[in-house]
């Protein structure tokens, strides 16, 4: 087995030294058993089909802040690898292309994936309160256009909110889930001005270190730039969007962050950052884009390296031959348009 805490460099080179089947497919990787990596699996909270899904189950475990970085990086990382490992690479420069004027959305998913994963996704929303409303019309849809429709809803903040819930993060107060990533980001702003016993405390980007199990959020709706800007809104609905952070990569200067329905998917992506004059890593803006929040974890640390060390990396044992190895889309992407897809 690998001992990933010695492979230096950033995912890409990780995932140029991949054997993979043939080009152009993925393969997921089985979440691991329980009694390697305790987490239930989504679906599991979901009775039914698609058409008929219903939500059975929306327990969360209340766990003690001891290891609730780890937990919280080797859940995310290990739906990242049962969805197939994508990775956006947003650290690339400028190629001048032109955004497109269309507003299609897109996933990485195709349809057979996409019904191998509705019960994965229904079980993230089981974890969102009052998310009941969100599954009966996604059956709706299914039932009018074909069991490989997409979601209608995004359901990113839902995966958050699995995530934490899975994690320990099982109290209201500790953590607010939700269908929206605006309601925890509050809760965040709130514990920063009021002191309360939230989980993340948010800062503005830059005046903290960022550690694997900190979320960075950002807003397109309005297109937040400073957590004075959503104080003015709080309370009120606005599409943002938050990633967990799962490696500090200090010396290719970049974040390792995963999100849910990053274009249809569980996937990573790679965030440029520079290091500050403290010395610790800061998110840069790419493209239009800002992360205006930087909502840190009150838990111990964990290595920067999280990553690496989480067991569904050291699963893969993946540099020997005939292993067996998932395929891995590295997806090169400038911020004015999709990029190009190479499968390792």
């Amino acid at each position: 087995m690998i001992d990933f805490g010695k492979l230096a460099g950033a995912i890409p080179v990780l995932l140029m030294s991949l054997c993979a089947p043939a080009a152009g497919q993925t393969v997921p990787l089985d979440r691991l058993p329980e009694e390697v990596l305790p987490v239930r699996a989504p679906a599991e909270r979901i009775g039914g089909s698609p058409g008929t899904m219903q939500i059975l189950d929306r327990s969360c475990p209340v766990l003690p802040a001891a290891g609730l970085r780890s937990r919280i990086v080797n859940t995310a990382v290990q739906e990242w690898g049962y969805f197939g490992f994508t990775v956006l690479d947003y650290t690339v420069a400028e190629t001048g292309t032109r955004r497109s004027s269309s507003r299609r959305r897109w996933s990485l998913l195709d349809p057979e994936d996409a019904l191998r994963l509705a019960g994965s996704i229904a079980g993230y929303w089981a974890a969102a309160p009052d998310s009941g409303w969100i599954l009966q019309r996604q059956n709706n849809r299914w039932k009018a256009s074909g069991l490989t429709s997409r979601w209608r809803d995004p359901w990113s903040a839902a995966f958050i909110s699995w995530v934490m819930c899975e994690s320990g993060l099982g109290e209201e107060n500790r953590f607010a889930r939700a269908v929206a990533h605006h309601t925890y980001i509050d809760q965040a702003i709130l514990a920063r001005d009021n002191g309360s016993n939230a989980a993340y405390v948010a800062f503005d980007t830059g005046r903290e270190p960022v550690l694997p199990g900190d979320m960075l959020c950002r807003g397109s709706r309005p297109a937040y730039r400073s957590l004075a800007e959503r104080r003015d809104h709080l309370g009120v609905g606005a599409r943002t969007h938050c990633d967990i952070v799962v490696k500090v990569d200090m010396t290719g200067e970049m974040f390792h962050v995963i999100g849910g329905n990053v274009r249809g998917t569980v996937g990573m992506k790679l965030l440029p950052a520079a290091v500050n004059d403290a010395g610790f890593l800061v998110p840069e803006p790419y493209g239009r884009r800002y992360l205006f929040a930087h909502l840190k974890l009150d838990a111990p640390p964990v290595p920067l390296d999280a990553l690496d060390r989480s067991p569904t990396m050291v699963a893969l044992d993946c540099i020997r031959p005939a292993s067996g190895l998932p395929g891995i889309v590295f997806q090169s992407v400038s911020s004015e348009s999709g990029g190009t897809a190479n499968t390792c």
